[in-house]
């Protein structure tokens, strides 16, 4: 009998959930940075075998929040797990032995879904550092995202408990975002590949026109920052910055719709985006009290 459910990752920033999320689905739906915070809304993944149809939940970092992009980032962390039918609690298996998802995302209680705790970059640690987790966390799973070590085993026993059921989703289907949602993210990722540390937190991206009536595919998106400092910083010298990141970007938006793109980007100052309610629901984002909490 076929069986359907979600699967929702949490954890700390950078444990590498939206490189999980990519492995498991053979392909780039979640945007992969170095920095911390990257991943700012739910992303969906759709893998549907021949008899299971995971839906793949990856959320953005478990942090103590400080502003209502960071409190809206966590709501919906939150709101996920309780969506869950199986809860992948990810931690980083370099920084040893983790906390408890009670503690890591300051919960009252457990979600009611299962929980397992799966260790990732075990590529990245010495067989004796593996085996002590393994005496720590006796129940944990190893995996490396990165290689792909261990996850179709993870996936064999997650496909295993979920819930028998017809599938949610057409088999053809891969997440339940818009195009324009991966375009953003496409040019978000490529300016945080080439930005240094004061500005990606401040960075936000909104595609204002898709025109696919001519070709090129016509997309004009907008990165915006908070202070004009910042804005200069995007721009570079001349414009070269901003043209750098416009030509790499367009190559990965070409691959992504499979046909000529003609980006038009600009950058624009929007002041303290990030801590205004009506900025954080421009952008999409809910708020944290858009929910039960």
């Amino acid at each position: 009998m076929p069986r359907a459910g979600i699967v929702t990752v949490v954890g700390k920033p950078n444990a590498g959930k939206s490189t999980l999320l990519n492995r498991i689905m053979g392909e780039k739906l979640a945007i992969v940075s170095p920095k911390p915070q990257s991943t700012r809304d739910r992303i969906v993944g759709i893998r549907t075998t021949d008899d299971v149809q995971m839906i793949v939940l990856d959320t953005p970092g478990l942090l103590n929040p400080r502003y209502e992009l960071q409190r809206a980032m966590r709501s919906t962390a939150l709101r996920a797990l309780k969506d869950a039918d199986v809860v992948i609690y990810l931690a980083d298996a370099t920084e040893r032995t983790p906390p408890s998802l009670l503690d890591a995302a300051e919960l009252d209680a457990l979600p009611h879904a299962p929980v397992w705790t799966v260790l990732n970059k075990v590529d990245a640690i010495r067989p004796v550092e593996r085996q002590e987790l393994a005496e720590a966390v006796p129940d944990a799973r190893f995996v490396s995202a990165l290689t792909g070590e261990g996850v179709d085993a993870l996936l064999d026993d997650l496909g295993a408990v979920l819930p028998v059921s017809p599938f949610l989703y057409p088999e053809d289907e891969i997440s339940t975002a818009s195009v324009r949602f991966f375009v953003s993210e496409l040019v978000r990722e490529t300016a945080l590949e080439q930005l240094d540390e004061e500005v990606p937190y401040s960075l936000a991206c909104e595609v204002e026109e898709f025109r696919e009536t001519g070709t090129p595919v016509y997309i004009r998106t907008v990165l915006y920052v908070e202070r004009d400092s910042q804005k200069r910083i995007l721009i570079g010298h001349n414009g070269q910055r901003i043209r750098d990141i416009g030509r790499a970007a367009r190559v990965k938006v070409e691959a992504f719709v499979g046909a000529a793109v003609y980006l038009d980007l600009w950058v624009k100052v929007l002041p303290n985006w990030r801590k205004s309610d009506s900025a954080i629901r421009r952008f999409g984002y809910r708020l944290h009290d858009d929910t039960a909490r």
